[in-house]
């Protein structure tokens, strides 16, 4: 019977909440790194790295009317020269609902309404991406916030008496429900995408703090770094791992 590859986590109190907060210390001390045009296969039933969709061919699931609200404010700074799809969204709009009730960009030529494509004058990319990086901004600014988070995943489970115990740690297929199955290429269980120059908890120190606040980002980044000094053979990321 086939056992789920091994990860190390840490826990940490939250000063202010009453909540508990696991991470996963496996994947946000490896050197994956998104490669969006670098070699990302897509998430389509078929390797299709010519079409340079990334994760974007579905489109952002919003987790709120908070974020739809705030999406659709920045949306509307952009201009025809940084958004491919300006004009359609002005038409029909950026979201969509589904017959499940959820909130979901809408799709144009088989991909997110954001997602500019190859021959465009700014280069495929997401236009939020492109626009908050011209801005000298962080794009989870204006970015949905599924889309600024990946891969990196939040999950709270809250017991009986109201405590809160969430968990970060990476996206896997089977977060995506049934659809991840069919992915011919997902990149945290790819070893071209474990390339970077930082790991992850630097790389990704604002999404992070974002995710967990300030304070507890501090104490995981401490922890992270006094751990070089503990550990001199750290366990590898089980898709860079042999055997």
């Amino acid at each position: 019977m086939a056992t789920a590859p091994v990860h190390e986590w840490v826990s940490f109190e939250d000063p202010d909440e009453d909540r508990t907060w696991v991470f996963d210390v496996t994947f946000l001390t490896s050197r994956w790194t998104c490669i969006f045009g670098r070699g990302c296969q897509g998430v389509l039933t078929e390797p299709a790295p010519e079409l340079v969709h990334g994760c974007c061919s579905y489109g952002a699931h919003f987790v709120d009317e908070e974020d739809v609200q705030r999406v659709e404010r920045f949306a509307g700074e952009l201009s025809d020269n940084e958004w491919q799809f300006r004009r359609r969204a002005r038409k029909n709009g950026i979201v969509r609902r589904t017959k499940r009730g959820e909130t979901i960009t809408r799709l144009v030529e088989g991909a997110c309404i954001f997602l500019n494509r190859p021959g465009f004058p700014t280069g495929p990319g997401c236009a939020l991406h492109q626009a908050a990086l011209a801005r000298g901004v962080h794009p989870l600014q204006l970015k949905p916030e599924v889309c600024w988070q990946l891969p990196l995943r939040r999950e709270d489970q809250v017991a009986d008496d109201g405590h809160v115990t969430s968990t970060v740690g990476q996206w896997d297929r089977r977060h995506w429900g049934a659809g991840g199955a069919e992915f011919a290429w997902w990149c945290t269980e790819a070893p071209e995408a474990f390339v970077g120059d930082a790991p992850v908890y630097e790389e990704m120190a604002a999404e992070l703090t974002a995710i967990a606040g300030r304070k507890v980002y501090k104490t995981l980044a401490k922890y992270l770094e006094d751990r070089k000094q503990r550990v001199r053979v750290p366990l590898p990321h089980p898709t860079v791992r042999d055997g």
